[in-house]
């Protein structure tokens, strides 16, 4: 691309005024609900995101609670081994691929722009699909359940159990092509963030300048990139086999069920990583804005997040310890499992130094934030154990390993997820959530957590299985079922109490000005909550801390959201580079469009048509995606040109 000579904007305020009221104009999405379904706004999407993934948190949490009291007691038949079946497969497949992920990605798709000082994704209308494709594969899936053919063979399927010799019913049918489905939403996703951090950050945005949150989804949606096909594979060949007698599994033909393995957790261990990651960056974030000071160690918290992916490709085999490979095989995957820790204490250290040399707020989100450090060393050493091969071959298969689980993905997930709910609500709403009811909500929560998944460490080590639905009396186990029983009931509460306060403070919670929290970054910089267009002029950005450049004083330089080159001739923000972000070209960005959501409606046709073998529908269903696409990339008007930069 050519260089461009950048202009200032003159600083006036009366040429201000008339200049944002055109580019809300410009920006606005369309009023009514044609205007949501068309939407690209990433604002919009991200909201989307995080109401849908906590819809399906509120689903997963009944289905544990129903599991719950199926265990509260020795010998109880509340369900029938086939309906817990399902259940416990459904909540497992709802929070793992269903809330954890999905909801990371609508906190980072509706922060990265304004983290970033951009005007939106890179590829709006790729968002969007993200985004309905994620709703229609996780609707697809719970047809299922709806219907009494959920998936039952557990959210990671092992084979030959789902093979249709020992399942013949159309559960992992549905749960095979649902995730396939669900895997071209992630993949279109991360290409999305991958091209968005490289590309549409702020002039003097440098890579060493970024947020850390920034940098954990980064690292996320890259190996997302290079994992979700070996997943979307290995359900392809299971679906192969079920449909047409092939034996990609099937020992008697020459297959193998080990292979389902290591395609199942060459993603599944990336994948874990991907979940929790996020969330470390929205507390390496957040909590120094209530310490009242920089995150000690930025530079080696960025190098960890990375190093931790990394290492996570070379550590799937140690959920495959007990499965007989060779002495080798288990001694390098216990070695890389051990070293992982290095970089994940990293992460510890530097939050909890910036709490100790900081001056600490207590406000819910530092608690929610803080605890989690404590709850990510718990769930961190019981994964740690495992590593060593002789431990794993005695807790496998045991609740000790269900506890590990939940530490890590209501630990490290949702408690910093509620705590970035504390905290950029505001933001998105332009209201404070109450902090007294704030505290109630903590502590229920915390406490429900504690009462719930620390006693089942002590259930797996008595000897309790995995995967039981009822268990015998006289085991040793009535009380610490019991005990968990009360603290998922009592964590559920703590959940219903966020619900309460989300809903009472949207009607009539505190008004919040920009910057309420008094934070650093660019996205205070801007209104609550923003303007369609975010930044009226592209922010220029000389340090980490743009917004506490003054009580810092790193250096002479000063960021700026004010004056800036004018872009207002359609839809336009700026293009920079990778490394250094410096200002490279104007970028033109599409509009609202129903082409997303038209290709969702024709590829769920596809895949009901596959599931259904209508071949009539799937290639319908075909015929609508292609045409879908065809408009989508017909060529109304260049969406990226290099263009001059005009004065007001």
């Amino acid at each position: 691309m050519e260089d461009i000579e950048f202009e200032r904007i003159p600083r006036y305020v009366s040429a201000t005024a008339a200049y944002r009221r055109g580019l809300g104009v410009i920006w606005e999405t369309p009023p009514g609900i044609g205007g949501w379904l068309s939407s690209v706004d990433h604002k919009k999407i991200g909201i989307c995101y995080i109401v849908t993934a906590f819809a399906f948190l509120i689903l997963g949490g009944i289905e544990a609670l129903v599991m719950r009291l199926q265990l509260i007691g020795p010998d109880r038949h509340l369900l029938t081994p086939e309906q817990y079946d399902q259940l416990f497969s459904t909540h497992g497949m709802t929070m793992i691929f269903l809330y954890a992920m999905p909801v990371l990605s609508g906190f980072s798709n509706y922060l990265w722009p304004l983290m970033l000082g951009s005007r939106d994704m890179a590829f709006p209308r790729l968002n969007a699909l993200s985004y309905w494709i994620y709703v229609a594969a996780g609707l697809f899936m719970y047809a299922g359940f709806a219907i009494g053919v959920g998936p039952n063979d557990g959210w990671f399927n092992y084979v030959p159990y789902a093979s249709r010799p020992y399942n013949p019913g159309m559960n992992i049918d549905f749960y095979a092509l649902g995730m396939i489905y669900l895997g071209i939403s992630t993949t279109v996703g991360a290409a999305n963030f991958l091209v968005t951090v490289m590309r549409t950050r702020a002039p003097g945005m440098s890579v060493n300048r970024m947020p850390i949150m920034v940098w954990g989804t980064l690292t996320a949606s890259a190996a997302n990139i290079l994992v979700v096909p070996a997943v979307s594979l290995a359900f392809f060949l299971l679906w192969m086999d079920r449909q047409f007698g092939t034996h990609f599994f099937d020992v008697s033909a020459g297959g193998q069920p080990l292979l389902w393995q290591h395609l199942f957790w060459m993603f599944g261990h990336p994948w874990v990583y991907a979940v929790v990651l996020p969330a470390m960056g929205m507390v390496s974030d957040a909590l120094p804005i209530f310490c009242r000071r920089p995150l000690v160690g930025y530079t080696p918290v960025a190098l960890s997040t990375v190093a931790t992916m990394i290492l996570g490709f070379g550590v799937w085999v140690h959920h495959m310890f007990a499965t007989g490979l060779p002495n080798l095989a288990l001694s390098f995957f216990s070695g890389a499992s051990i070293i992982i820790t290095v970089p994940s204490a990293v992460a510890v250290f530097a939050w909890t130094a910036t709490i100790w040399l900081g001056r600490p707020v207590i406000t819910t989100a530092f608690l929610f934030f803080s605890s989690m450090i404590v709850l990510f060393v718990i769930g961190g050493v019981s994964g740690f154990m495992t590593a060593s091969v002789p431990v794993d071959w005695q807790l496998t298969q045991t609740y000790f390993v269900v506890a590990h689980l939940h530490y890590v993905l209501i630990g490290i997930n949702l408690f910093p997820v509620v705590g970035a709910i504390y905290v950029w609500f505001p933001k998105m709403t332009s209201r404070l959530l109450d902090e007294r009811l704030g505290q109630w909500n903590f502590w229920t929560m915390f406490i429900g957590f504690k009462l719930a998944f620390l006693p089942m460490h002590l259930t797996g080590l008595r000897g309790m299985p995995r995967r039981i639905y009822t268990f015998p009396d006289h085991m040793g186990w009535n009380i610490l079922n019991l005990v968990s029983t009360v603290g998922a009931f009592v964590l559920a509460a703590g959940v219903l109490l966020l619900l309460v306060n989300v809903i009472q403070s949207l009607r009539s919670g505190r008004l919040a000005g920009a910057n309420p929290w008094d934070g650093a970054t660019l996205e205070w910089s801007v209104p609550s909550p923003p303007p369609s267009y975010n930044f009226a002029v592209i922010p220029t950005v000389v340090s980490r801390h743009p917004l506490w450049e003054d009580r810092l004083q790193e250096s002479a330089d000063r960021s700026t959201a004010i004056e800036g080159m004018l872009l207002d001739h359609g839809r336009e923000t700026l293009a920079t580079t990778l490394l250094d972000g410096d200002a490279d070209a104007i970028l033109k960005m599409p509009g609202e469009s129903y082409a997303p959501l038209l290709l969702t409606v024709g590829l769920s046709g596809f895949f009901v048509g596959l599931l259904l073998h209508q071949w009539w529908l799937a290639a319908f269903g075909g015929a609508v995606a292609t045409a879908s696409i065809v408009g989508w990339l017909w060529p109304e008007r260049a969406l990226a040109q290099i263009a001059q930069p005009r004065h007001v």
